[in-house]
């Protein structure tokens, strides 16, 4: 019968939820470990690392420590808060949980553009205070959305924009060598200012990296039309907070509908809490009531084809940070 790998997982979250994925894994080999000080002579023999939830030095820490390592998996699907040199310049794979996700989030980008075309925060003002104002809605057919990462996330939203008969744009580091039915057309990164003042929604779905930090900044904001909505799905650093905020109280952009932030939670007097045209998600857009069994699913998947030798999906590509 074939060895299966020990895997070590850290977690130095003290969550019932947490510990009844953990349960998941009673079928293979594996340690938990809440803090560096847990990592045993025998967790130091583990050949895959779980990053369930903990800070990257943590992550770090152990990987120095387990010379056995083979492969370590991350459930989140953001990748900054996890790389560090050793791991980046090693030849030691490391997989994410890209997609996993995608799904709710795409469901979230189509919920925030259908909450400004239909003005629903209106709605609500009107309905508490008792006032039949009638007023004009938008259709969003035809009008156009603009994907800033055309990634996993980005094409879930795609395809629900298209859907409903939006012209979609998207930016890409690489453009696919095929046609892809859901754009109308691809950018490069030095086209941004172009697709966004054709978009009269930005949905911001990159990946945090050096070429990302505050890739939509104050020039970003002049280049958008007046009435665009802007929306993070992504990671909070890639829109300069500071610059949203003057865009708003500027009046240059129509709104912003925001899962991420630069700083999480944000705090009770920041002034991104005091804007009508602004929607606030606390980073919980793909929280849905299985998110957690999905991620262990993906990664018990994962741990198969590791044991058996098979190639692993959602391989990152450590220096490029996605």
């Amino acid at each position: 019968m074939q060895r299966q790998p020990l895997v070590l997982v850290l977690s130095n979250v003290p969550d019932p939820a947490v510990d009844m994925q953990l349960s998941f894994l009673a079928g293979l080999p594996h340690i938990h470990v809440q803090s560096p000080a847990d990592l045993t002579e025998e967790a130091k023999q583990a050949e895959a690392i779980l990053h369930w939830a903990g800070p990257r030095e943590m992550l770090q820490t152990a990987f120095l420590t387990c010379p056995s390592v083979r492969w370590v998996h991350s459930r989140s699907a953001g990748l900054d808060g996890v790389l560090f040199p050793e791991l980046v310049e090693s030849a030691t794979p490391l997989t994410n949980g890209s997609g996993v996700f995608s799904q709710s989030l795409g469901e979230f980008g189509l919920t925030m553009i259908l909450y400004f075309a239909k003005d629903l925060r209106r709605m609500l003002r009107n309905q508490a205070a008792c006032n039949w104002d009638q007023f004009d809605v938008e259709e969003i057919a035809g009008q156009t959305v603009g994907i800033v990462g055309y990634g996993d996330i980005g094409r879930a939203v795609a395809s629900r924009a298209h859907a409903m008969g939006m012209r979609v744009l998207a930016l890409k580091r690489h453009a696919p060598a095929s046609p892809d039915p859901l754009i109308a057309r691809f950018y490069a990164l030095s086209q941004l200012g172009e697709l966004l003042a054709l978009s009269d929604y930005v949905v911001v779905a990159a990946p945090l990296t050096r070429d990302t930090h505050h890739m939509i900044s104050d020039a970003a904001f002049e280049a958008m039309k007046l009435n665009a909505v802007v929306i993070n799905l992504g990671r909070g650093p890639v829109i300069d907070q500071a610059a949203l905020l003057r865009a708003l109280e500027a009046g240059r952009i129509k709104g912003a509908g925001l899962d991420v932030f630069e700083e999480e939670p944000i705090p009770p007097d920041d002034p991104i809490w005091r804007f009508e045209n602004v929607l606030v998600s606390p980073h919980c857009a793909d929280h849905t009531k299985d998110w957690l069994n999905d991620a262990m699913r993906f990664f018990l998947e994962q741990y198969e084809r590791f044991s058996k030798g098979e190639p692993l999906k959602n391989v990152v590509e450590k220096h490029l940070g996605y």
